[in-house]
């Protein structure tokens, strides 16, 4: 995935949790509870099942990550459940983080 400064997701969580791993840029991932982790090139971070993340570019970068997640081999249960969007409020915060 290929972000331009200062796009992300809105809050959503994955049953069998993500893996980014990032190649170009700088990037951002968010979390309920106010745990920001900022993401350069060759970093990988991993979100656990049923966190609710975020992640994006920075303000002022671009940032291209690969996304890994398993399914949960049920058609009935959803490997990801997405929610509302991050805030700006919460975004401009993550900067600063």
């Amino acid at each position: 995935m290929h972000f331009a400064p200062g796009a992300h997701t809105a809050w959503h969580t994955h049953a069998m949790g993500q893996t980014l791993h990032v190649t170009e840029g700088v990037g951002l991932v968010g979390t309920r509870d106010g745990q920001v982790i900022v993401m350069r090139p060759g970093d990988t971070v991993h979100t656990p099942p049923g966190e609710w993340h975020w992640h994006g570019a920075t303000a002022d970068s671009f940032m291209t990550h690969l996304a890994i997640w398993d399914g949960t081999g049920n058609p009935d249960v959803p490997e990801t459940t997405w929610a509302e969007h991050v805030t700006d409020t919460d975004y401009e915060q993550a900067q600063t983080s």
